[in-house]
């Protein structure tokens, strides 16, 4: 009675199709009545695609094909149409050459699925990297009623009552198998405690980073990043998600109307304030210039300047994880402690203000959740540096680094691409010290291609044997959110198209200054005009298919890897589909 009530208020887009006096909308009655549902069940009611990212090859998402019902439930309580729509799904780990390489294409896919079908609102199943960023890219260009679900963090790892973390305790633990320090039995054993349950990494990982930002902006749920995947209110949160979607519909609540500038800055704050990972800046910048607003790679540097890390959790922390920030408070508490740092004005998909969500929420564990006078780093996560030898800018995860490497100068040792380099630190008896600094090229979003997570270079083993567990390496490459260490990341212009990454020779010297947030090569310009002039770009890795669409049309690290013709502003905007 409700919906036929408001639909005489506001006609539904699924309209189209169904209602009108002709064939073609007799035809896809005939269709509809196909699959089971009755006239009636459509009539006044909303058509809820559910874009579910679940996949067997997907660990991240595996408990989707169970939490997909939850959601379908509170669709149906709510009296809309429940239809759930499979999408590409993206697993970083496993997905080569990298899972960026794709971030656009299921992009492409959920904005044409949501514009080709009768959908009035959609829910969005992702978590896993690149999926929470395609998802929301597709829904921000598609601009109808859209709310988010995260996958949910997965269980703490363990092995032998020993807590792991996913990704980070991965890379800690190679290399100490590297160094001869643990056996291939142990190792073993360590790798089955890493995982233990579906969800996403439970390190501040991308995937963690991604939903609790897209949660700090009002897209989901309110809190609903930080709940484990297994935990029983993550099926509570999912059927909510569910039934708050048809009211989205009726109120016409698009991502627009959610998304601003200050609703970004709130995303960046805490991104800041998790330790979050370096990742973040490529999809978020991706998504203002989708959304038509001005977010730029130095708003992340000029909000990391004031915000702290207050997140206690690997890597950036040193022992927490993320059941035990969401026992701590989750997302939620660790706002109110950074309400004087954001715009607590700003809307949800609630219908309510981030404000009232955050007000009088408790932090539980104050040692995971730091006061902001005594945070885990004294400024935020993510620094970004320029320079030289990175005009456009390039990033470094400030907080996971060795101090001493904050401030450096090193001779550089060149790689060309990933095969040589991991020869090099393999290799025993090469000439190497910590004050060295590993430069690998051709990494980036056309050189990768795809900018695949290679930017935590290998320690070579003669050092790792050394003792050593850091060392300045830089690349145009990403690297995973789970990494750690002295790494600056996403240089550009990248190497392949000629930025000036391209142009180093071994033995030059390199000096950072992240205070400073500077980073030079100290070779005179006219040397590197030469150099340039004898500089030949590689060839190509792709000639047909994506592939070759991706290497024509994929923007630098710096304008968020989007493809140029995908950007809101590149040409009018697309009508709804003719129906005929």
């Amino acid at each position: 009675m409700m919906s036929n009530k408001l639909k005489q208020e506001k006609p539904l887009r699924s309209e189209r199709w169904l209602d009108a006096n002709d064939f073609r909308s007799f035809n896809h009655r005939s269709r509809m009545m196909q699959m089971g549902f009755g006239i009636e069940e459509w009539d006044g009611s909303p058509i809820i695609g559910i874009m579910n990212t679940w996949s067997e090859i997907n660990p991240c998402h595996h408990h989707f094909k169970d939490r997909v019902e939850d959601v379908k439930r509170g669709v149906l309580q709510a009296g809309g149409i429940p239809i759930e729509i499979p999408c590409l799904s993206l697993f970083e780990s496993i997905n080569k050459p990298s899972a960026l390489l794709y971030r656009n294409l299921l992009a492409m896919e959920v904005e044409e699925l949501l514009r080709s079908y009768p959908i009035d609102g959609a829910i969005l199943m992702g978590g896993c990297d690149k999926t929470t960023p395609s998802l929301l890219l597709g829904a921000i260009s598609m601009q109808i009623p859209a709310i988010f679900v995260p996958a949910g963090p997965m269980l703490r790892g363990n092995y032998k009552g020993q807590t792991l973390g996913s990704g980070s305790d991965a890379f800690k633990y190679w290399d100490e198998y590297r160094a001869h320090h643990i056996t291939d039995q142990e190792l073993e054993g360590i790798c089955g405690g890493l995982a233990r349950s579906p969800g996403t990494c439970m390190t501040m990982g991308t995937a963690s980073t991604m939903t609790s930002i897209v949660d700090a902006m009002g897209l989901t749920i309110p809190g609903a990043s930080s709940i484990p995947a297994v935990d029983s209110h993550h099926k509570r949160m999912c059927r909510q998600a569910g039934k708050r979607i048809v009211d989205m519909v009726w109120d016409d609540v698009t991502p627009h109307k959610v998304l601003t500038e200050k609703s970004f800055e709130n995303g960046i704050v805490v991104a800041m304030a998790l330790g979050g990972s370096t990742n973040a800046i490529i999809h978020l910048i991706a998504m203002a210039r989708r959304a038509e607003i001005d977010i730029t790679i130095d708003d992340f540097d000029r909000i990391s300047r004031y915000v702290p890390v207050i997140a206690n959790i690997r890597p950036s922390g040193d022992q927490y994880l993320m059941e035990d920030f969401y026992y701590a408070g989750g997302i939620l508490g660790m706002m109110n402690r950074l309400k004087d740092f954001l715009h607590v004005e700003e809307m949800t998909v609630m219908g309510r203000t981030i404000g009232e969500y955050i007000d009088k929420k408790q932090v539980y564990h104050d040692d995971v959740i730091r006061h902001l006078d005594n945070p885990v780093y004294r400024e935020g996560s993510l620094a970004v540096l320029k320079g030289n030898l990175a005009p456009n800018g390039c990033v470094i995860k400030a907080s996971a680094c060795y101090p001493k490497f904050l401030k450096h100068s090193g001779p550089a040792i060149v790689f060309d691409d990933y095969p040589a380099m991991k020869a090099f630190v393999e290799d025993e008896n090469v000439d190497v010290t910590e004050n060295h600094i590993l430069v690998l090229r051709n990494a980036g979003p056309k050189g990768g291609p795809g900018m695949p997570e290679w930017g935590m270079l290998p320690i070579p083993t003669k050092l790792v044997k050394q003792g050593v567990r850091d060392m300045l390496r830089i690349s145009d490459a990403r690297m995973s959110g789970t990494s750690y260490g002295s790494c600056i990341l996403h240089v550009a212009p990248e190497s392949y198209i000629g930025g000036p990454l391209a142009l180093v020779k071994t033995g030059d010297i390199i000096t950072v200054d992240v205070m400073n947030r500077s980073i030079h090569l100290e070779v005179s310009e006219k040397e590197m005009q030469e150099r340039r002039s004898r500089w030949q770009q590689p060839e190509p890795q792709f000639h047909r298919g994506f592939g070759w669409m991706y290497l024509n049309h994929i923007q630098q690290a710096d304008k968020g890897c989007d493809f140029d013709y995908l950007e809101t502003g590149f040409g009018a905007p697309v009508d709804e589909p003719a129906i005929f």
